[in-house]
């Protein structure tokens, strides 16, 4: 049986104190820094400015061109676009062809991520591969994917899936190899197998790893997925999107990046949230990102 390498690096929590170490020194916490609300509002108020300075462009005829609407047109085509439906009929095949995908590819990535980082012989075994498809980026085997598995739902959900896959894994290896191996041999000592201490023990010890690569896989598969759509696509926002440009309706473009902008902070935000309950008793360790 194997185990974590007892060389690899270990993440440091970020609150330890060096004076911890030393014998007879005395440990001194900083006060925590409060935070100033209007550092807060620092970048709601750049979003502001830059959204005046388009309008403005345009108002005051500084760029003349169809190509740049207004701001106020884009908003108009947003609001529009929004009320009559078009977005929710839109998005609806774009968020399930996401969801499929993502969810397929947290599975695989962490299952082999658990496997390579606890077992040596595994991770000597897919290593090579990984490192060779991993630096390739995931639009250029887009052709091939098609060329097996053509132009439906089951291609797209493959390249998200594809795409999604590599960050989990090297996280989840990650994790894994930062535990501390006396854990293992204490659970080994209590009679604990090979299941047990992986459930218990290395998962556990991994979580802030793993949603690491979760997060920042969850914006690689919304890339991808919008990718997919317009490269061979005939649903979704990225089909609409290039609709849009092409048929010149320029402001219903726009309002459509917007939507994908809101949708992507709107994600990002839920997952901050799922985490912070799930990882609510390691909120203040150190989160190392591994890409």
């Amino acid at each position: 049986m194997s185990h974590p390498q007892t060389s690899e690096a270990r993440a440091t929590p970020a609150t330890a104190d060096p004076a911890s170490h030393v014998p007879g020194a005395t440990s001194k916490r900083r006060p925590a820094r409060r935070r100033n609300p209007l550092s807060a509002l620092s970048g709601v108020a750049l979003i502001v400015v830059l959204a005046v300075l388009w309008e403005l462009s345009v108002r005051l005829q500084i760029i003349q061109s169809p190509n740049w609407p207004a701001l106020s047109d884009v908003f108009v085509s947003f609001w529009a676009l929004l009320r009559d439906g078009t977005f929710v009929t839109v998005f609806g095949p774009t968020l399930q062809r996401l969801a499929e995908g993502y969810a397929l590819a947290a599975v695989m990535g962490i299952g082999l991520g658990l496997a390579m980082g606890y077992f040596r012989w595994i991770h000597r075994l897919f290593d090579p591969i990984v490192e060779v498809l991993r630096p390739i980026p995931s639009p250029a085997y887009i052709p091939v994917a098609i060329l097996f598995l053509g132009i439906g739902d089951t291609m797209k959900i493959f390249m998200i899936a594809f795409s999604a896959f590599f960050p989990i894994l090297l996280n989840t290896v990650a994790g894994v190899r930062s535990v501390d191996p006396v854990l293992i041999d204490t659970g080994r000592t209590f009679g604990l197998g090979t299941r047990q201490i992986v459930r218990k023990i290395v998962l556990p010890s991994a979580l802030v790893y793993i949603f690491t690569g979760l997060r920042i896989s969850l914006a690689i598969a919304l890339i991808l997925t919008v990718i997919a759509e317009e490269v061979a696509g005939n649903s979704g926002i990225g089909f609409y999107l290039l609709n849009a440009q092409r048929s010149f309706l320029i402001p219903e473009m726009y309002a459509s990046v917007v939507a994908l902008a809101i949708l992507g902070f709107a994600l990002n935000r839920l997952f901050l949230m799922i985490e912070s309950r799930v990882l609510s008793w390691d909120a203040g360790s150190q989160r190392s990102e591994i890409t």
